[in-house]
């Protein structure tokens, strides 16, 4: 694993690199180049193309991630809340790998990101679509000592601070659907998905996962079976991918602290504006059944408030999904 990742970084720029260059950077034999190649080939799916004379170069040059990078592009702020970044080649899961930790040992504000999730998932079990060095799949470990604040929100929170942190990289035109997804012009470009373990009643810790689509590839995107769309596309240009992990790891760190001191009501305004169900016709997807309804928004609690048969209720997310009609 360690020599491969090495020669992805020296591969990464898209240039011509020779076996010979590439082997004495290693210190191994040029065969064993060409064996790491066919690793990165089937195991990461990466497209590396081999010239005689000219040696191995990718196809497409790729901004791998840097903790020194990430870390320096943070605010001061979001410094003093960041308790531990990690960065993994492969996992099966962001959320999966905090999840399988000693939690109690673990200091909130410890994040994980991975260059490829093999079991990356969404809400409701759904498979999330994790190729190579193209997105981002992050989580966030945090811990809420206070019993009595309602956590319902959280995912809204989320949103809300990932929306501001794409606006500073110039996006704009996002939309947040209810209750854990973003979007911009109908197509979906990242979810949020929340886990909690803690004993209840009590003080819990929550894994905050996010995955945010930068330059999807219509290959990898082959079993994606919405319209989606990636950053790269929104902004006609490459984003870089460390930049935009300090911007939302700056966002995030303080919507978790604002969200543990003050719940959701600092985030709810900055929500309805974006929400992009609000007043339009939804089908709400139960695990026994569906209705078919109007959305109206959400109440102070982050429940999304849906009215049928001239009566409005609000309906928590839970194992809930909400389609537009």
């Amino acid at each position: 694993m360690v020599a491969e990742y090495t020669l992805l970084e020296l591969l990464s720029d898209g240039h011509f690199h020779s076996g010979t260059e590439l082997g004495e950077k290693l210190g191994i034999s040029r065969t064993a180049i060409w064996k790491h190649i066919k690793v990165l080939e089937t195991d990461y799916a990466l497209d590396v193309q081999a010239v005689q004379g000219k040696g191995y170069r990718l196809t497409k040059a790729i901004e791998l991630l840097d903790e020194q990078k990430i870390v320096a592009g943070l605010v001061e702020s979001a410094k003093a809340l960041l308790a531990v970044l990690e960065i993994k080649t492969v996992l099966d899961s962001t959320n999966h790998f905090l999840m399988q930790q000693d939690l109690e040992q673990c200091g909130i504000g410890q994040v994980v990101l991975a260059e490829m999730q093999t079991a990356g998932r969404g809400r409701r079990g759904k498979i999330w679509v994790s190729p190579f060095a193209q997105n981002i799949y992050l989580s966030l470990l945090w811990g809420f000592d206070n019993v009595s604040l309602n956590l319902s929100g959280v995912s809204l929170a989320v949103g809300v601070a990932v929306v501001n942190a794409l606006k500073k990289m110039g996006v704009d035109g996002l939309t947040l659907k209810w209750p854990n997804d973003i979007y911009w012009q109908g197509r979906k470009l990242g979810g949020i998905l929340l886990e909690l373990k803690g004993e209840a009643g009590g003080p819990c810790t929550m894994v905050v996962g996010l995955g945010l689509n930068v330059n999807m590839s219509r290959q990898a995107a082959s079993d994606i079976d919405q319209a989606w769309i990636d950053l790269n596309t929104i902004c006609h240009q490459p984003l870089s991918r460390n930049r935009l992990v300090s911007e939302l790891l700056s966002e995030l760190l303080a919507a978790m602290q604002l969200y543990a001191q003050q719940g959701l009501k600092p985030f709810i305004a900055q929500w309805q504006q974006s929400d992009m169900l609000k007043d339009k016709p939804v089908t709400l997807l139960l695990p026994q059944q569906q209705r078919t309804g109007v959305a109206r928004g959400i109440d102070e609690q982050g429940a999304l408030l849906f009215e049928s048969e001239g009566k409005i209720e609000s309906v928590y997310a839970g194992e809930v999904s909400l389609r537009l009609r």
